[in-house]
């Protein structure tokens, strides 16, 4: 059974979007045993009141301070100690619940998170891991953006936990890992990537070698690594082609009625691949290696996006993913020593 704690004043347009996303989650996930609402109490209430139920499970937890987006993260974490992502994270240091999300500030809801849980045994920093749909099957990119300037041990610790995390999400068996480079031949990389190259040969993990960014999108790999300044751009920008190649099929579409004509007949296609890229599906990114569950949101994650994060958060907890982690980093760092 999971606790979750919802920091329901993060996002572009919380709270009512995040309090239904996380309600309807909380009906309908038979796992969840206590949902924890955290924020301003009027406004929380207000956003329960417009639900058509709102199961007994629930209970909103006050928090008088939000950070904002455009927050510098630690700083608003240390001043704002009264905060909603600050106050739901203390619900899992002091026990109350197994996992928060949060769909506010990232770099707040790393800080705070790692600040206040730590990271886990033989952990150095945390990465963000975000599921992406490829043409075979979807892949665990990390980091996308927790830890910007990785050393390769850091790296090659985020390789075991995208292992784990493909494994028991995914349902993925021995998954091959990818090292995100300029090139797939073994020399290609700058220091810190040609040094985790050779610290993923020794892990005894499932690694394939280099691979470009072309390649995860190809099926090549079941997790592609690298640190969190590449991952982030390499995130940003796909979701951008896709939003963009999406309006340029729309305008197109519009300039003559033949290809009106023949986007009716293919709506149901548009449609299954509309719904294949869509971020809100996969709900929210884990942010692995800290001593609990978290799960950050997209600022303008939609009330399924807010459902899908919260299952994704009590799918965590029900599979003990962080004991599996430790473990499975452990076994990589007795290799690598």
């Amino acid at each position: 059974m999971a606790r979750i704690a919802v920091d329901a004043m993060g996002g572009d347009f919380a709270p009512e979007p995040i309090v239904a996303g996380a309600v309807s989650a909380a009906e309908s996930q038979p796992s969840i045993e206590k949902l924890f609402l955290v924020g301003q109490t009027a406004a929380v209430e207000a956003a329960l009141a417009a639900q058509p139920s709102v199961p007994p499970t629930v209970e909103v937890v006050e928090a008088a301070e939000v950070v904002a987006m455009d927050e510098a993260p630690v700083v608003a974490v240390r001043r704002k100690r009264d905060s909603s992502i600050s106050r739901a994270v203390d619900l899992v240091r002091k026990g109350r619940a197994d996992a928060i999300f949060s769909a506010g500030n990232t770099g707040a809801a790393v800080a705070a998170t790692t600040l206040k849980l730590r990271t886990l045994e033989g952990v150095g920093r945390p990465a963000i891991a975000t599921i992406v749909p490829s043409n075979r099957r979807p892949f665990v990119m990390l980091d996308a953006g927790a830890t910007p300037d990785a050393t390769a041990e850091m790296i090659c610790q985020f390789a075991a936990m995208g292992c784990v995390c493909c494994e028991e999400i995914l349902g993925v068996a021995n998954p091959a890992v990818g090292l995100l480079s300029i090139g797939e031949e073994d020399a290609k990389g700058n220091e810190v990537t040609k040094a985790a190259f050779e610290l993923l040969q020794r892990s005894g993990l499932n690694f394939v070698g280099n691979v470009e960014s072309s390649d995860l999108f190809e099926g090549k790999v079941d997790v592609g690594v690298c640190d969190g300044f590449v991952g982030n751009i390499v995130l940003k920008t796909s979701e951008s082609v896709a939003r963009s190649l999406g309006q340029w099929v729309r305008e197109e579409v519009q300039k003559k009625l033949i290809y009106k004509a023949g986007a009716a007949l293919c709506r149901g296609a548009f449609t299954a691949i509309k719904k294949k890229a869509d971020p809100a599906v996969y709900g929210g990114a884990p942010l692995l290696g800290v001593n609990g569950v978290c799960i950050i949101g997209h600022g303008s994650s939609s009330a399924m996006a807010a459902h899908n994060a919260v299952r994704v958060g009590a799918e965590f907890v029900e599979h003990g993913i962080n004991p599996k982690i430790s473990e499975c980093v452990g076994r990589v760092a007795e290799a690598i020593a």
